[in-house]
C-alpha cells in the first residue's frame, strides 16, 4: 500500500534554491521546478549534482569500517552510499514517495565524513575544539553550500531546500546546531527544530539497514566476527535457521551471504509495514504535518527495533571495538591530530587556496576552520601521504 500522494515531496511544491538559476534560457531564473531539456526536475538535478561532485568521488578512498583497506571486497564510504541509495529507493518506491529526492539524500549523506571514519572525526573534533569543533553532518551541509564550487555565480551546489533540509536533519531535528550548521541555516532557513520529510526519514533508516548488514559481511570476511556468536542473536538466529531449512546442503559461505540478504529484506519489509501503521495512526495528510508530528514516522516496529539494537551492540563490541581494529583506529587518530597540529603551527604548509587572508577577518578561528575543511576533505591515503611528508611515518597494518 502506498502512502497518500500529498505526503511525497514534489518539485512543484519545493521551496526552491537559495540562488536563482537559468536553465537553457527558457524560463524565469526563479523557476527551478519544471523539467529541463534533459527531462530532469529539481530533485533529479540534485542527485546529478551530488554524483558529479568532487566530494562524492573522494568517498571511494574514505573509511567505512576498515581503514585504507587492501581487500577489494571491503566497503568504503562510496560503496556504502550506493548501497544505502538502493535500499532507500526501494522503500521510497513501495511507499509512493519521491525516489529521486530519496536517492539524492542517500548518496550525499556521508559527504562530510573526514578520513578514517568516526575515529578520524573524533580526532578532528578535538583538534578544532577552540574553533567550536567539527561535526560530519554539519560538514556535509558546509560542503554542498560552500566548499564545492562548480558554478561561476555562487558557492556550493545550490541544492533544493528539500534536499538541504533532509541532509541537515539526517539524524532528526537539530536542536543545538554547531557553527557550520548555524552558518548555513542563517543563509537559508532549514527549520532545524522540526522533523524532516519522509524521504529524509527513509534515507536515515536505509543507512542503518545498510551498515548493520554490510558490516556483518565485512566483519566475517575479515575474520574478526565469529559466526557462532553472530547467529546466537535473535534476528540472525531466525534467518540462519530458515536458510538451513530451505537449503539443507548450502555451502557455509553462501549461507552467510544469504543471511545478510534475508536480514535486509526483513528489515525493509518491517519498515514498510511500520511506516504505514505510524502514518495512519498519526493521521497526517501533508508534509507540514509530518514535520510537526513530533516523532519519526519511518522506522522499525518495536519488536524489530529491539533486535536491531542487540545487533548494533554486538557489532560495537565485537567489530568496531575489537582488539584488531582499536589500535588501527588509534593510529589513524594520531595521523589526524598530527596533521591538524602541523598545519596550525605552519599554515603556509597548506595549499594556498586553503589559507585565510588577513582581509577576510575571523583571525585564528577562521584559519583553524579552514584547516578543518582541508583535513576533512582528505581521503585516507591522502592523509597518510601528507603525514609522511610533514610529520613522519604512519604505522597502519597492511591488512586493514
Amino acid at each position: 500500500m502506498m502512502l497518500p500522494e500529498t505526503l511525497a515531496a514534489h518539485p512543484q511544491r519545493s521551496r526552491g534554491r537559495a540562488h536563482p538559476e537559468h536553465h537553457n534560457g527558457s524560463r524565469s531564473p526563479h523557476d527551478v521546478f519544471q523539467r529541463d531539456a534533459f527531462s530532469r526536475d529539481a530533485f533529479s538535478r540534485d542527485r546529478d549534482r551530488i554524483i558529479h561532485s568532487v566530494a562524492f568521488r573522494r568517498l571511494r578512498h574514505k573509511t567505512q569500517v576498515f581503514i585504507a583497506p587492501d581487500g577489494d571486497h571491503f566497503r568504503v564510504r562510496l560503496t556504502h552510499s550506493l548501497e544505502v541509495a538502493q535500499i532507500g529507493r526501494t522503500i521510497a518506491r513501495a511507499l509512493g514517495l519521491n525516489e529521486d529526492l530519496t536517492e539524492a539524500l542517500c548518496l550525499a549523506h556521508d559527504l562530510g565524513h573526514p578520513p578514517f571514519g568516526h575515529g578520524g572525526e573524533d580526532a578532528l573534533t578535538a583538534a578544532l575544539a577552540d574553533a567550536n569543533g567539527f561535526d560530519h553532518n554539519a560538514h556535509t551541509i558546509r560542503i554542498v553550500t560552500r566548499l564545492e564550487t562548480p558554478y561561476a555565480d555562487f558557492d556550493g551546489l545550490n541544492l533544493s531546500w528539500d534536499m538541504l533540509e533532509g541532509l541537515a536533519k539526517h539524524n532528526g531535528p537539530v536542536t543545538t546546531p554547531n557553527w557550520a550548521m548555524a552558518e548555513a541555516n542563517s543563509e537559508f532557513d532549514l527549520e532545524l527544530a522540526s522533523w524532516p520529510g519522509l524521504e529524509a526519514q527513509v534515507a536515515a533508516i536505509a543507512d542503518d539497514i545498510a551498515y548493520d548488514n554490510h558490516d556483518i559481511d565485512d566483519g566475517l570476511r575479515a575474520g574478526i566476527l565469529e559466526l557462532d556468536e553472530l547467529v546466537a542473536l535473535p534476528i540472525a538466529a531466525r534467518h540462519w535457521r530458515e536458510i538451513g531449512e530451505r537449503h539443507p546442503d548450502i555451502a557455509p559461505d553462501r549461507r552467510q551471504r544469504a543471511l545478510v540478504r534475508d536480514q535486509i529484506g526483513t528489515m525493509v519489509g518491517d519498515v514498510l509495514d511500520e511506516t504505514r501503521r505510524r502514518v495512519t495512526e498519526a493521521g497526517v495528510e501533508t508534509i507540514a504535518e509530518v514535520r510537526s508530528a513530533g516523532r519519526p514516522l519511518v522506522g522499525f516496529s518495536a519488536a524489530l527495533a529491539e533486535e536491531e539494537r542487540a545487533l548494533k551492540a554486538f557489532l560495537t563490541n565485537r567489530l568496531y571495538n575489537s582488539p584488531e581494529l582499536v589500535p588501527v583506529r588509534k593510529e589513524a587518530q594520531r595521523v589526524v591530530a598530527n596533521l591538524a597540529a602541523a598545519y596550525r603551527a605552519e599554515p603556509k604548509s597548506l595549499p594556498e587556496a586553503w589559507r585565510t587572508d588577513a582581509d577576510e577577518g575571523g583571525g585564528e578561528t577562521a584559519q583553524l576552520r579552514r584547516i578543518g575543511d582541508f583535513i576533512a576533505g582528505m581521503t585516507d591515503r591522502f592523509a597518510i601521504a601528507r603525514h609522511e611528508e610533514l610529520v613522519g611515518p604512519v604505522n597502519l597494518p597492511d591488512r586493514f
